[in-house]
């Protein structure tokens, strides 16, 4: 079937190209027209952070919706109360509080809160509500918003109103910092690298396809592949985003696998195709035999990213799931595309693929005369030492895996820089490290009648008692019902009421997630035990929270993720290769290789190792949906070169049935291209480094070492060594199972 689509995309190349450029603009017109917008929406179900969430949006808005933190610093000598400061801070406070959306600001000059009364006799409460440092030279203002940011546009232009509405306080010589949600998504951490990490990668890719193929014609057909498959996808999202949430991460992440496997997929087939014309094939026969057989190993490789991706949905996390399915969405669309517009392109070159030379390509007639011949037979004749070598490198290096420190990261790793960088340091300093991730303790009253109000006062106040004495709380504010009687509604009754919470140590601490369990586990319910309030209806939340729970959710399902993911790949690899020993080779290989790439992620992010030469200020926290980004990712994208090498392999084992000499001519013919492929792949990662952000360093460092490790050692050391070992036992498949199981044909 491959073969046959293969020849008539070859034979009808113009039409099939113009249908493709058709379909582009239609697609691109369309998206034009119904253009959405990206949306982060970060919902765990089930956990007490989503439920205080869900009760704030019921019960109060204001403080559901997204905040900024302007902080006030007194220049040299002077402080925030001289009359001058006053008074520029009192008129930054009036235009801060008529900015859109805008429902409550507070003023650091206040000596409490509107509306509340301090007893005298009770000055703790006077420190818990503290918006100015002792010396009286630092201050904040916080403004809570009726809104949630939607999307990075939103946050930049709420970003610069904040910035406007402070002009009073800088020209009267205030140092003036922002912090807070508003700021981290509208001045979020870039360079010039990061906004063209796209147009860099391509720039390397097209370098290394000119060197690995020699020419122009050929260059040009993996890259216009990919492009026109990214530019599809990247249209498909933007008219998905108009009726689906779609997170601002996914178009970047599937780009960047676009980008990698389009080009990869395509190149697996243009060399097919020139090794076929170089054995006296015609074009059209040649491009029919390279779709049905590096065409099928791509169609197969596609389907395992695919799937691995798709496992993303077994977290449990809406938002990590959707961000399988786009990327997955990519992959399938570049998948189509390499296996049509492909052969269409090579087609429409005839024999002209190897034109515009840019050096001389000297062809070797046996394979095993070139360097990958000769390392083929290197690692047959040494395969214990290969294979003894080739783990011990990748078990070193996974090591530091034992001490990996999942979290996230906050405002204290951004760039020093950065004005939330600058405002996480000043609040730290003056008001502890807590104060930048407190957390809120949200309470779903019971009805409150006449019988049970002063049961519920003083379950509200011993719950406050306690929380206060639990270990690590710095302070806790007066709780804030969400309605109270007054002239105006004398009838209106509390049916919610909130406390923040500001932890003696930083958000990212453990110290911090250590607190948030004891809160949980037993401060709530031993201070609420046969109380007028139920303990389930008392939930801890905040974004710190939120974050820990995120974590902990992604620990919980970690492993079943894991288990799904390899066995849904034991079981099509079966089905391939009709063996038990290739599918599970290949497990082995991959999580020894993802497990090697994680080990070098936790030593230079954890350990700090190296930090400066990727432009990290700081050791942070491995962001908790980073490894399972990486797994499924990697995971899926180790199956292109393990289904291309094997691919072969089988391909000589058939015909010949010697399974060294199989091994032997799989990997000589095969080791060019998937280095090229790697390196391409490579490079595309690794221009994602330079991105300021450490979580985008981390997604591109680590997707950069771990293909290099797999095409380096594992592809090219590991699964040959270890197929010599096995022998003939490759392919060993018990009768039973070949008859129940559904064949595949990947040649």
């Amino acid at each position: 079937m491959l073969e046959k689509l293969g020849r008539f995309m070859a034979r009808h190349h113009w039409p099939v190209i113009g249908v493709w450029v058709v379909l582009l603009v239609a697609v691109g017109s369309y998206a034009a027209g119904h253009t959405g917008t990206a949306v982060d929406e970060f919902a765990i179900p089930g956990v007490q952070s989503q439920q205080a969430l869900d009760l704030l949006e019921q019960d109060f808005p204001s403080a559901a919706g997204t905040n900024a933190t302007i902080v006030f610093e007194a220049p040299a000598g002077q402080t925030l109360t001289d009359t001058a400061n006053a008074a520029a801070i009192n008129a930054t406070v009036a235009e801060l509080a008529k900015l859109p959306d805008a429902s409550t600001v507070s003023n650091p000059l206040d000596q409490q809160p509107v509306g509340l009364t301090f007893d005298e006799g009770k000055p703790e409460l006077q420190q818990a509500y503290r918006l100015m440092n002792a010396d009286k030279t630092v201050g904040y203002a916080s403004v809570s918003y009726s809104t949630v940011i939607t999307g990075p546009e939103q946050g930049k232009t709420m970003f610069e109103a904040l910035e406007q509405a402070t002009g009073a306080a800088t020209t009267a010589g205030l140092d003036v910092s922002f912090g807070g949600a508003v700021t981290d998504s509208g001045n979020a951490a870039t360079s010039w690298f990061s906004d063209h990490s796209d147009e860099i990668g391509l720039g390397i890719a097209v370098i290394i396809l000119l060197i690995a193929l020699g020419s122009l014609a050929s260059m040009s057909v993996p890259i216009f592949t990919a492009i026109l498959a990214v530019a599809m996808s990247t249209m498909i999202v933007t008219i998905l985003m108009d009726s689906f949430t779609i997170g601002t991460v996914a178009p970047i992440l599937g780009t960047m696998i676009g980008l990698g496997v389009g080009i990869d997929y395509s190149l697996f087939i243009v060399s097919r195709h020139r090794q076929n014309l170089e054995e006296g094939m015609e074009v059209n026969d040649s491009i029919g035999r390279a779709i049905a057989t590096a065409g099928s190993a791509v169609l197969f490789a596609g389907i395992c990213v695919c799937i691995a991706m798709c496992g993303l949905v077994l977290i449990g996390i809406p938002y990590v799931s959707n961000l399988g399915i786009i990327a997955s969405m990519y992959v399938a669309v570049t998948m189509v595309t390499a296996l049509t517009l492909t052969p269409a392109l090579l087609g429409a070159y005839g024999r002209k693929i190897n034109s515009f030379a840019i050096h001389h390509r000297k062809e070797t007639a046996d394979v095993h005369k070139t360097l990958s011949g000769r390392w083929a037979r290197e690692t047959s004749r040494h395969p214990l030492v290969f294979t003894l070598v080739g783990a011990g490198i990748l078990v070193a290096l996974a090591l530091p895996l034992r001490s990996i420190e999942l979290g996230f990261t906050d405002d204290g790793n951004q760039p020093t820089e950065l004005t939330q960088r600058t405002s996480y340091d000043l609040l730290t300093a003056n008001f502890g490290p807590g104060i930048t991730g407190p957390l809120i303790v949200a309470i779903d009253l019971p009805p409150v009648t006449s019988e049970n109000t002063v049961g519920v006062l003083e379950a509200l106040a011993g719950l406050s008692t306690a929380i206060k004495e639990t270990p690590g709380v710095a302070s806790v504010s007066l709780p804030l019902p969400n309605q109270f009687p007054s002239e105006a509604k004398p009838e209106a009754v509390p049916t919610a009421v909130i406390m923040e919470v500001v932890p003696s140590t930083a958000p990212n601490s453990d110290a911090t997630t250590d607190l948030v369990k004891e809160l949980r586990t037993a401060t709530l319910p031993k201070a609420l035990d046969e109380s007028a309030i139920p303990t389930s209806q008392v939930y801890v939340g905040g974004s710190t929270a939120l974050l820990i729970d995120l974590t902990d959710a992604v620990k919980s399902r970690l492993a079943w993720f894991i288990l799904a993911v390899i066995a849904g790949a034991f079981l099509l690899l079966m089905m391939v290769f009709r063996s038990i020993y290739v599918p599970l080779n290949a497990a082995v290989m991959n999580l020894l290789g993802i497990g090697a790439a994680l080990g070098i992620v936790v030593a230079i992010f954890n350990w700090g190792w190296a930090k400066d030469v990727i432009g990290l200020s700081t050791a942070v926290p491995i962001v908790s949906f980073v490894p399972v980004m990486m797994f499924a990712v990697l995971f899926g994208l180790s199956m292109d070169y393990e289904v291309f090498l094997l691919s072969r392999i089988k391909e000589f084992h058939d015909k010949s049935g010697d399974s060294r000499e199989s091994v032997i001519n799989g990997l000589a013919s095969t080791a060019r291209v998937i280095t090229s492929a790697a390196l391409i792949m490579i490079s595309v990662f690794l221009a994602f480094v330079p991105n300021p952000a450490p979580t985008v360093k981390m997604i591109g460092l680590g997707m950069a070492v771990a293909v290099l490790l797999d095409a380096t050692v594992v592809r090219m050391m590991l699964v040959p060594a270890t197929m010599e070992l096995a022998g003939e036992k490759t392919w060993w498949f018990p009768k039973w199972l070949d008859k129940i199981l559904p064949k595949i044909h990947v040649e």
